[in-house]
């Protein structure tokens, strides 16, 4: 497994950019697809965005698409997630994950590493 740390959370106004990065201990990171879930109180981890592994194609949920942007750099063996247009139902604990495959998945149960969470506020 591959040890993750997320940050770059925290709290905005309606509008607003925060960039989640996802720091990957190890060297196998290049190996990794890679995956950013969210979960809001009370309700179930959702998807976010992932992207796979060498191709670097990527996969964006409807609710953030256009306004959210997955990208890593296996240079600094580190994921971003680029969020812009924040909404309030943006609101929510995001985790990156990692999954041993050059394909990545919207399915929570395909990844095997998690990071601990960072906490995206978005006031109106």
């Amino acid at each position: 497994q591959v040890q993750l740390a997320e940050s770059g959370g925290g709290s905005v106004q309606t509008g607003g950019s925060l960039r989640l990065s996802c720091a990957a201990s190890g060297r196998t990171f290049s190996t990794y697809s890679m995956g950013w879930f969210r979960q809001a109180p009370g309700k179930e981890r959702e998807f976010v965005a992932a992207i796979d592994q060498g191709s670097g194609t990527t996969l964006v949920a409807n609710s953030v698409r256009g306004r959210f942007t997955i990208f890593r750099d296996y240079t600094k063996n580190t994921l971003y997630l680029q969020m812009n247009s924040l909404k309030p139902e943006d609101t929510a604990v995001y985790y990156c994950a990692a999954r041993p495959s050059s394909i990545s998945s919207m399915y929570s149960k395909d990844y095997d590493s998690w990071g601990q969470g960072t906490q995206v506020t978005v006031s109106s």
